[in-house]
């Protein structure tokens, strides 16, 4: 019976998955296909994934073993963006075919469809405010890339999640988390850690400046509906 819930569990979550979610963010990621690494000075580098070297959660070194078979080690401040195969094991721990279909959906034109279709993880390297006066560019996950259009979301790799689904005591998704780093496209602010315990009093300063997105929403703000907030808000004020 637990496999049978477990099954219609998945197929909800494969089929109900919709435009407005954020993909699911991954922490494995492959060492057996290329990953592709977009410099600064605008060359590429190719290569297999040799792994992270982490301080306090965050991509402090990339490590690389080029084509030519070569081990490299590369500051992330090199880097402007990456495209990244998720591990089996990763794909496996988020819900299956969910990383795969939220990047189905049509990936901005300053974006590799392919690759995103492919399920790559897309990684940016963002101006972000640490503290109240303190800023650091850091290389951060991308989770809205088929709507990011007018707002970026990413990963936050210390949120809390909320609740998430549980079938016959098999927990097959997690819910939404709790923090995430944001940033208006355009803006020349920093991206900001926006959370749930303060997204009515941040609310205004993300969405105020399309009116009718605020007669909409204005009056129901719940952090349960951030996705939907920020895939209207997009829609509405292209």
């Amino acid at each position: 019976m637990k496999r049978l819930l477990f099954a219609v569990a998945v197929a909800t979550i494969s089929f109900g998955a919709s435009a407005q979610s954020f993909a699911v963010p991954l922490d494995g990621f492959s060492k057996k296909k290329t990953s592709y690494l977009h410099m600064e000075d605008g060359t590429v580098n190719e290569g297999l994934l040799g792994g992270f070297k982490r301080a306090k959660g965050q991509i402090e070194t990339v490590k690389m073993k080029s084509e030519s078979g070569g081990k490299i080690k590369i500051d992330p401040a090199q880097i402007k963006f990456m495209y990244i195969p998720p591990s089996n094991l990763a794909k496996m721990g988020a819900a299956l075919d969910r990383v795969y279909d939220v990047n189905k959906w049509d990936a901005p034109s300053n974006m590799d469809s392919t690759l995103m279709g492919d399920g790559y993880v897309y990684f940016e390297k963002m101006t972000t405010q640490i503290k109240k006066k303190k800023t650091e560019d850091l290389m951060l996950q991308m989770l809205n890339a088929s709507f990011s259009s007018k707002i970026k979301v990413f990963y936050d790799p210390f949120a809390k999640e909320t609740m998430g689904v549980s079938v016959g005591g098999v927990n097959v998704v997690g819910g939404l988390d709790k923090s995430y780093y944001v940033h208006k496209v355009g803006s020349t602010d920093p991206a900001f850690k926006l959370e749930k315990k303060n997204y009515k009093e941040q609310f205004a300063l993300l969405f105020g400046d399309c009116d009718e997105f605020m007669a909409k929403y204005g009056d129901s703000i719940k952090w349960s509906d951030l996705e939907t907030h920020i895939y209207e808000y997009t829609q509405m004020c292209e």
